[in-house]
Protein backbone atom coordinates (compact mmCIF):
# COMPACT_ATOMS: atom_id res chain seq x y z
CA UNK A 1 0.00 0.00 0.00
CA UNK A 2 3.03 2.22 0.08
CA UNK A 3 3.55 5.19 -2.38
CA UNK A 4 7.29 4.84 -1.90
CA UNK A 5 9.28 4.02 -5.04
CA UNK A 6 12.09 0.92 -4.75
CA UNK A 7 15.20 1.74 -6.91
CA UNK A 8 18.21 0.02 -6.56
CA UNK A 9 21.06 1.27 -4.59
CA UNK A 10 23.80 0.60 -7.43
CA UNK A 11 21.79 2.95 -9.88
CA UNK A 12 23.32 6.49 -9.94
CA UNK A 13 21.46 9.71 -10.79
CA UNK A 14 24.35 10.80 -13.04
CA UNK A 15 23.91 14.88 -12.72
CA UNK A 16 26.17 17.37 -12.44
CA UNK A 17 25.91 21.24 -11.94
CA UNK A 18 28.49 23.80 -12.75
CA UNK A 19 30.14 23.61 -9.27
CA UNK A 20 30.53 19.77 -9.31
CA UNK A 21 28.36 18.18 -7.16
CA UNK A 22 28.68 14.83 -7.54
CA UNK A 23 26.17 11.93 -8.42
CA UNK A 24 23.45 11.37 -6.30
CA UNK A 25 22.35 7.56 -6.11
CA UNK A 26 18.84 7.44 -6.00
CA UNK A 27 18.15 5.57 -2.53
CA UNK A 28 19.56 8.50 -1.24
CA UNK A 29 16.64 10.62 -3.07
CA UNK A 30 14.34 7.40 -1.69
CA UNK A 31 15.10 8.23 1.82
CA UNK A 32 15.25 12.24 1.16
CA UNK A 33 11.56 11.81 0.28
CA UNK A 34 10.69 9.66 3.57
CA UNK A 35 12.17 11.77 5.86
CA UNK A 36 10.80 15.13 3.90
CA UNK A 37 6.99 12.96 4.81
CA UNK A 38 7.16 12.09 7.90
CA UNK A 39 9.58 15.47 9.48
CA UNK A 40 11.20 12.22 12.21
CA UNK A 41 14.26 11.19 11.61
CA UNK A 42 13.88 8.16 13.85
CA UNK A 43 10.18 7.59 12.33
CA UNK A 44 11.90 7.33 9.05
CA UNK A 45 14.77 5.09 9.94
CA UNK A 46 12.24 2.64 11.10
CA UNK A 47 10.06 2.75 7.97
CA UNK A 48 13.38 2.40 5.97
CA UNK A 49 14.86 0.22 8.22
CA UNK A 50 17.96 1.63 8.47
CA UNK A 51 19.91 3.12 11.32
CA UNK A 52 19.10 6.44 12.31
CA UNK A 53 22.55 7.62 12.49
CA UNK A 54 23.32 6.55 8.95
CA UNK A 55 20.06 8.44 7.44
CA UNK A 56 21.38 11.29 9.63
CA UNK A 57 24.45 11.62 7.65
CA UNK A 58 22.55 10.53 4.13
CA UNK A 59 20.67 13.57 4.74
CA UNK A 60 23.72 15.98 5.85
CA UNK A 61 25.68 14.51 2.73
CA UNK A 62 23.10 15.37 0.59
CA UNK A 63 22.58 19.22 2.11
CA UNK A 64 26.45 19.24 1.49
CA UNK A 65 26.06 18.58 -1.85
CA UNK A 66 23.40 20.87 -2.79
CA UNK A 67 25.19 23.68 -0.87
CA UNK A 68 22.23 24.14 1.51
CA UNK A 69 19.87 22.67 4.32
CA UNK A 70 16.73 20.89 3.16
CA UNK A 71 15.48 21.07 6.53
CA UNK A 72 15.49 23.60 9.77
CA UNK A 73 16.29 21.76 12.89
CA UNK A 74 15.53 24.31 15.62
CA UNK A 75 13.24 22.03 17.79
CA UNK A 76 11.29 19.28 15.58
CA UNK A 77 12.75 18.71 12.26
CA UNK A 78 10.76 20.57 9.67
CA UNK A 79 11.24 20.76 6.02
CA UNK A 80 12.52 24.09 4.80
CA UNK A 81 11.45 26.19 1.43
CA UNK A 82 14.44 24.64 -0.15
CA UNK A 83 13.68 21.15 0.59
CA UNK A 84 9.76 21.87 -0.49
CA UNK A 85 11.33 22.78 -3.49
CA UNK A 86 13.68 20.19 -4.05
CA UNK A 87 11.32 17.68 -3.20
CA UNK A 88 9.19 18.73 -6.11
CA UNK A 89 11.89 18.17 -8.18
CA UNK A 90 12.77 14.57 -6.72
CA UNK A 91 9.54 13.09 -6.71
CA UNK A 92 9.19 14.51 -10.59
CA UNK A 93 12.49 12.72 -11.43
CA UNK A 94 11.74 9.49 -9.73
CA UNK A 95 8.40 9.28 -11.31
CA UNK A 96 9.68 9.74 -14.86
CA UNK A 97 12.15 6.88 -14.30
CA UNK A 98 9.05 4.55 -13.00
CA UNK A 99 7.25 5.93 -15.55
CA UNK A 100 9.74 4.41 -17.92
CA UNK A 101 10.43 1.72 -16.35
CA UNK A 102 6.46 0.58 -16.70
CA UNK A 103 6.27 1.61 -19.66
CA UNK A 104 9.41 -0.57 -20.75
CA UNK A 105 7.41 -3.57 -19.40
CA UNK A 106 4.26 -2.69 -21.26
CA UNK A 107 5.77 -2.62 -24.21
CA UNK A 108 8.01 -5.80 -23.82
CA UNK A 109 5.43 -8.00 -21.61
CA UNK A 110 2.53 -9.49 -21.99
CA UNK A 111 -0.75 -8.46 -20.41
CA UNK A 112 -2.01 -5.20 -19.44
CA UNK A 113 0.73 -4.71 -16.43
CA UNK A 114 -0.58 -2.83 -13.22
CA UNK A 115 -2.73 -0.05 -12.02
CA UNK A 116 -2.25 2.18 -8.67
CA UNK A 117 -5.42 3.75 -7.70
CA UNK A 118 -5.57 6.36 -4.41
CA UNK A 119 -8.32 7.00 -2.26
CA UNK A 120 -9.57 8.60 0.92
CA UNK A 121 -10.94 5.16 1.86
CA UNK A 122 -11.62 1.97 -0.30
CA UNK A 123 -15.05 1.28 1.52
CA UNK A 124 -17.13 2.72 -1.11
CA UNK A 125 -15.07 1.46 -4.18
CA UNK A 126 -15.46 -2.52 -3.74
CA UNK A 127 -17.83 -3.03 -6.37
CA UNK A 128 -16.36 -1.27 -9.32
CA UNK A 129 -12.97 -2.89 -8.08
CA UNK A 130 -14.68 -5.82 -8.10
CA UNK A 131 -15.81 -5.80 -11.40
CA UNK A 132 -12.38 -4.71 -12.60
CA UNK A 133 -10.74 -7.89 -11.66
CA UNK A 134 -13.46 -9.86 -12.98
CA UNK A 135 -12.57 -8.75 -16.21
CA UNK A 136 -9.20 -8.07 -16.23
CA UNK A 137 -7.73 -10.36 -13.60
CA UNK A 138 -4.56 -10.65 -14.70
CA UNK A 139 -4.03 -7.27 -14.31
CA UNK A 140 -2.34 -6.15 -10.89
CA UNK A 141 -4.29 -3.15 -8.80
CA UNK A 142 -2.04 -1.51 -6.06
CA UNK A 143 -4.16 0.52 -3.92
CA UNK A 144 -3.19 3.81 -1.68
CA UNK A 145 -4.86 5.24 0.90
CA UNK A 146 -4.28 9.17 1.58
CA UNK A 147 -5.65 12.55 2.14
CA UNK A 148 -6.99 14.10 -0.46
CA UNK A 149 -4.73 17.10 0.30
CA UNK A 150 -1.66 14.84 -1.20
CA UNK A 151 -3.46 13.47 -4.48
CA UNK A 152 -2.05 16.39 -6.76
CA UNK A 153 1.32 15.82 -5.72
CA UNK A 154 1.64 12.29 -5.71
CA UNK A 155 -0.11 12.50 -9.28
CA UNK A 156 2.52 15.00 -10.15
CA UNK A 157 5.05 12.36 -9.01
CA UNK A 158 3.62 9.51 -10.73
CA UNK A 159 3.45 7.74 -7.36
CA UNK A 160 -0.19 7.04 -8.26
CA UNK A 161 -2.10 6.71 -12.18
CA UNK A 162 -5.79 7.72 -10.31
CA UNK A 163 -7.05 9.52 -7.60
CA UNK A 164 -10.73 8.88 -6.36
CA UNK A 165 -11.55 12.13 -3.85
CA UNK A 166 -14.48 13.02 -2.21
CA UNK A 167 -13.53 16.87 -1.66
CA UNK A 168 -12.07 19.54 -3.98
CA UNK A 169 -8.67 19.35 -5.28
CA UNK A 170 -7.41 22.43 -6.20
CA UNK A 171 -4.27 21.96 -8.63
CA UNK A 172 -3.60 22.63 -12.24
CA UNK A 173 -2.51 20.20 -14.77
CA UNK A 174 -5.06 17.63 -13.19
CA UNK A 175 -7.80 15.87 -15.33
CA UNK A 176 -11.05 15.59 -12.94
CA UNK A 177 -14.06 13.61 -13.90
CA UNK A 178 -17.45 13.96 -11.21
CA UNK A 179 -18.67 10.36 -10.20
CA UNK A 180 -21.35 11.19 -8.12
CA UNK A 181 -23.57 14.46 -6.53
CA UNK A 182 -25.10 13.24 -3.66
CA UNK A 183 -26.58 14.46 0.04
CA UNK A 184 -25.00 13.85 2.89
CA UNK A 185 -27.45 13.07 5.73
CA UNK A 186 -26.87 13.14 10.09
CA UNK A 187 -27.61 9.66 10.71
CA UNK A 188 -28.54 9.37 14.71
CA UNK A 189 -29.65 6.66 16.72
CA UNK A 190 -33.21 5.25 16.74
CA UNK A 191 -33.97 6.33 20.06
CA UNK A 192 -32.51 9.67 19.64
CA UNK A 193 -34.49 12.86 20.35
CA UNK A 194 -34.12 13.88 16.80
CA UNK A 195 -34.84 10.84 14.98
CA UNK A 196 -38.52 11.28 14.33
CA UNK A 197 -37.37 14.93 12.15
CA UNK A 198 -37.60 14.89 8.66
CA UNK A 199 -35.15 17.56 8.75
CA UNK A 200 -32.51 19.80 10.70
CA UNK A 201 -30.61 22.52 10.45
CA UNK A 202 -27.22 23.08 11.43
CA UNK A 203 -28.22 25.36 14.89
CA UNK A 204 -30.17 22.03 16.04
CA UNK A 205 -26.92 20.05 15.34
CA UNK A 206 -25.34 22.72 18.07
CA UNK A 207 -23.85 20.63 20.96
CA UNK A 208 -24.65 16.71 19.98
CA UNK A 209 -22.40 14.41 20.23
CA UNK A 210 -20.24 14.04 17.10
CA UNK A 211 -18.81 10.50 15.87
CA UNK A 212 -16.63 11.61 12.81
CA UNK A 213 -13.46 10.83 10.80
CA UNK A 214 -10.06 12.37 12.10
CA UNK A 215 -8.98 16.39 10.31
CA UNK A 216 -8.65 15.61 6.79
CA UNK A 217 -10.69 13.74 6.13
CA UNK A 218 -13.68 14.80 3.75
CA UNK A 219 -16.19 13.84 6.56
CA UNK A 220 -14.62 16.05 8.97
CA UNK A 221 -13.82 19.14 6.56
CA UNK A 222 -17.65 18.82 5.45
CA UNK A 223 -18.44 18.81 9.19
CA UNK A 224 -16.04 21.68 10.49
CA UNK A 225 -17.04 23.62 7.25
CA UNK A 226 -21.29 23.47 7.76
CA UNK A 227 -20.36 24.74 11.83
CA UNK A 228 -17.73 27.36 11.05
CA UNK A 229 -20.43 28.85 8.60
CA UNK A 230 -22.75 29.74 11.31
CA UNK A 231 -20.20 30.21 14.02
CA UNK A 232 -20.15 27.47 15.97
CA UNK A 233 -17.97 24.12 16.56
CA UNK A 234 -19.36 21.05 16.47
CA UNK A 235 -18.74 18.86 19.55
CA UNK A 236 -16.57 15.69 18.38
CA UNK A 237 -16.79 12.57 21.26
CA UNK A 238 -15.31 10.00 18.61
CA UNK A 239 -12.96 10.69 15.39
CA UNK A 240 -11.07 7.59 14.07
CA UNK A 241 -9.53 6.44 10.51
CA UNK A 242 -12.00 4.36 9.01
CA UNK A 243 -14.88 6.18 7.91
CA UNK A 244 -16.43 2.63 7.54
CA UNK A 245 -16.63 2.33 10.97
CA UNK A 246 -19.14 5.22 11.65
CA UNK A 247 -22.41 4.14 10.97
CA UNK A 248 -21.78 1.22 13.89
CA UNK A 249 -20.69 3.94 15.77
CA UNK A 250 -23.78 5.96 15.40
CA UNK A 251 -26.14 2.87 15.73
CA UNK A 252 -24.39 1.84 19.30
CA UNK A 253 -25.91 5.29 20.57
CA UNK A 254 -22.22 6.82 20.90
CA UNK A 255 -23.58 10.21 19.07
CA UNK A 256 -24.35 11.19 15.60
CA UNK A 257 -22.85 11.64 12.62
CA UNK A 258 -22.84 13.05 9.03
CA UNK A 259 -23.18 9.94 6.83
CA UNK A 260 -23.03 9.82 2.72
CA UNK A 261 -26.42 8.86 1.12
CA UNK A 262 -24.36 6.17 -0.66
CA UNK A 263 -23.77 4.10 2.99
CA UNK A 264 -27.44 3.78 3.44
CA UNK A 265 -27.62 0.57 1.11
CA UNK A 266 -24.51 -0.49 3.01
CA UNK A 267 -25.48 0.20 6.55
CA UNK A 268 -28.42 -2.50 7.30
CA UNK A 269 -26.75 -3.98 9.64
CA UNK A 270 -26.42 -0.84 11.37
CA UNK A 271 -29.95 0.64 12.25
CA UNK A 272 -30.20 4.47 12.68
CA UNK A 273 -32.73 7.31 11.71
CA UNK A 274 -31.59 8.99 8.35
CA UNK A 275 -32.07 12.94 8.60
CA UNK A 276 -32.25 15.29 6.24
CA UNK A 277 -29.90 18.99 6.83
CA UNK A 278 -31.16 22.11 5.58
CA UNK A 279 -28.13 23.08 4.04
CA UNK A 280 -27.30 23.35 -0.09
CA UNK A 281 -23.91 23.15 1.03
CA UNK A 282 -23.76 19.09 3.06
CA UNK A 283 -23.00 17.48 -0.47
CA UNK A 284 -20.24 14.80 -1.00
CA UNK A 285 -19.05 15.37 -4.54
CA UNK A 286 -17.21 12.25 -5.44
CA UNK A 287 -14.12 12.48 -8.59
CA UNK A 288 -12.21 10.45 -10.30
CA UNK A 289 -8.29 12.55 -11.12
CA UNK A 290 -5.56 11.90 -13.04
CA UNK A 291 -2.85 14.14 -14.17
CA UNK A 292 -3.24 15.48 -17.46
CA UNK A 293 0.40 15.92 -19.05
CA UNK A 294 1.16 11.74 -17.76
CA UNK A 295 0.62 8.85 -20.19
CA UNK A 296 -1.74 6.53 -18.44
CA UNK A 297 -0.96 2.95 -18.92
CA UNK A 298 -3.47 0.27 -20.63
CA UNK A 299 -4.25 -0.94 -17.21
CA UNK A 300 -5.22 2.47 -16.10
CA UNK A 301 -7.19 3.57 -18.96
CA UNK A 302 -9.22 0.32 -18.46
CA UNK A 303 -9.57 1.20 -14.47
CA UNK A 304 -10.65 4.43 -15.49
CA UNK A 305 -13.24 3.47 -17.95
CA UNK A 306 -14.39 0.49 -15.05
CA UNK A 307 -15.01 3.22 -12.83
CA UNK A 308 -16.30 6.20 -14.91
CA UNK A 309 -18.91 3.40 -16.02
CA UNK A 310 -20.35 2.60 -12.54
CA UNK A 311 -23.27 3.48 -11.88
CA UNK A 312 -22.68 4.96 -8.41
CA UNK A 313 -26.31 5.80 -7.64
CA UNK A 314 -27.24 2.05 -7.52
CA UNK A 315 -23.78 0.49 -6.59
CA UNK A 316 -24.16 -1.72 -10.10
CA UNK A 317 -22.51 -1.71 -13.57
CA UNK A 318 -24.41 0.68 -15.88
CA UNK A 319 -26.77 -2.08 -17.62
CA UNK A 320 -26.47 -0.40 -21.10
CA UNK A 321 -22.48 -0.18 -21.51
Amino acid sequence: MSGELSCPRSILLCRYDPEGMGPVDLNTLRQFLVVARLEHLSRAADELRVAQPSLSRTITRLENELGTPLFDRAGRLRLNDAGKLFRGYVERSLGELEAGRRAVAEATGEGFGSVRLASETFFTLTGPLAAFKRTHPSVEVVLHQMPAEDMARHLRAQDVDLCIASQPIAADGLEVVQLLDEAVWVATPLDHPLAGRSSVSIDDLAGQPFVTARAGHWQRRLLDRLFAGRGLTPKIVCEGDEAGSIADLISAGLGIGLVPAMARRTAVSAPAAWIEVDDPDCRRRLTLIWAADRHLSTAARLMRTTITDWNWTTGEPHRDR
